[in-house]
């Protein structure tokens, strides 16, 4: 199914350019103009559907998460020492991300059309957006309100308490419980239906663009994709160094039994789809199972560095593109803001695309924006899931070392973990 639908997602694509191209060429700049508006309609009924579901998948997914995490409180040093592992890793790819697209300025120059249209409402907005303003408009003063808005902020805030709460009461409230469970469940389930569509709406995203473009495009495309590629790369550097300084040489063989999962992951781009591998593959390098269990879990929900990298990537690029441009401040905030909502949905399917749009709405810009990365998302979210697995596995290793659960390998299992990374 994976395969089948990676091969409807590249169709889709060729198709879109193709198509493009021939309005670009054959057509007027009118009629490209109206066969480029013809086509946007599937995208924006597309991104509709997403702003749908943002606000019960979040408030879902966050309860049912934060109300389980009374076991890594139980669990006390081990925990803490996890969450903190994960919040540095998230901070160095929020901020590597943010310092390589300003470097790289892909989507600099390219003026895009919208941004004649859209652009003056923006910019008001960003220019308001001061610190008194942030953090009074945190706290909701309706849930309702804030879930008919889909002001993510104050969905997660509320998340926060009432998560808190039913992990603090001593039966875990459990008929709550099960209706937030199988509520995170139903939406996981809306979520995968929402997302078939999407090599539908990338085909009409790439030939509106090319149509009203041209093939020029395509070059903004490649250097945008090349430029996260390089930035993915750096950032798998960093966890070997890190991975290096805490576990030693050790790091070798760890990333020589991780290289199957990680290619797992990039070629079905799904990082769930090599979970199996990476608790079997771990333990061959020492770390014990005890210490397996319970990071990877933790991780898959909190330590995503391929996604938070890629969302401030994508979202400086998109405003590069249009030609808004956000202060220092700003940019920090919008930092914060990818750091606690890029906690809300791990594990759903381009959940990269629900956390950039709730950015982008949540600075007062155009949530259709983003249909200028979806075109290429699949081809990115290949790298960020396999980023994902190696940054989960360097965490386990370095967890496990830290607790003193790093085990010697047999000379007989490192020579074939050795062979396995050459």
């Amino acid at each position: 199914m994976n395969r089948r639908f990676a091969l409807l997602i590249v169709l889709s694509m060729v198709l879109g350019i193709g198509v493009g191209w021939a309005c670009n060429q054959l057509l007027s700049p009118q009629q490209s103009q109206q066969a480029a508006e013809g086509l946007s309609l599937i995208t924006d009924v597309f991104l509709r559907l997403i702003k749908m579901i943002i606000a019960p998948l979040v408030f879902t997914t966050l309860v049912a998460g934060i109300a389980h995490m009374e076991d890594a409180a139980a669990v006390g040093r081990i925990g803490a020492k996890t969450m903190g592992w994960f919040i540095c890793a998230s901070i160095v790819s929020l901020l590597l991300g943010l310092f390589m697209v300003h470097l790289l300025q892909p989507g600099a120059g390219l003026h895009m059309q919208t941004a004649a249209a859209a652009g003056a409402a923006p910019t008001a907005t960003t220019d308001a957006f001061t610190l008194k303003g942030f953090i009074t408009h945190l706290v909701p003063t309706s849930i309702v309100d804030a879930m008919a808005k889909n002001e993510i902020l104050q969905i997660v805030v509320f998340s926060l308490f009432v998560g808190t709460a039913v992990a603090a009461i001593d039966d875990k409230a459990p008929a709550v419980m099960h209706v937030v469970e199988q509520g995170a469940n139903i939406m996981l389930k809306v979520t995968e239906f929402v997302m078939k569509l999407a090599p539908l709406a990338i085909f009409a995203a790439l030939a509106s663009t090319i149509a009203t473009q041209g093939l020029s495009m395509l070059a903004v495309y490649g250097k945008f994709v090349l430029g996260f590629y390089a930035t993915m790369g750096t950032l798998w550097v960093l966890l070997f160094i890190a991975g290096f300084l805490v576990i030693g040489k050790r790091v070798v063989p760890l990333f020589g039994v991780i290289r199957t999962p990680a290619l797992l992951a990039f070629s079905t781009a799904s990082s769930e789809a090599a979970y199996p591998r990476i608790l079997d593959a771990l333990p061959k390098i020492g770390v014990r199972r005890r210490i397996v269990s319970f990071v990877l879990p933790l991780g898959y929900s909190f330590n995503l560095d391929g996604s938070m990298l890629y969302c401030t990537f994508a979202t400086i690029f998109i405003t590069q593109a249009h030609g808004v441009h956000l202060t220092v401040q700003q940019q920090i905030f919008m930092l914060l803001l990818l750091m606690v909502t890029s906690k809300g949905i791990a594990g759903v399917p381009r959940a990269s695309l629900v956390v950039i749009m709730a950015t982008l709405t949540y600075f007062g810009l155009p949530e259709a924006w983003i249909a200028l990365v979806l075109g290429v998302d699949h081809l990115l979210d290949m790298g960020r899931s396999a980023t994902n697995v190696v940054g989960n596995s360097v965490a386990a290793a370095v967890v496990a070392k830290w607790e003193g659960e790093l085990d010697d390998v047999p000379e007989d299992e490192e020579s074939v973990t050795a062979k396995a990374t050459t």
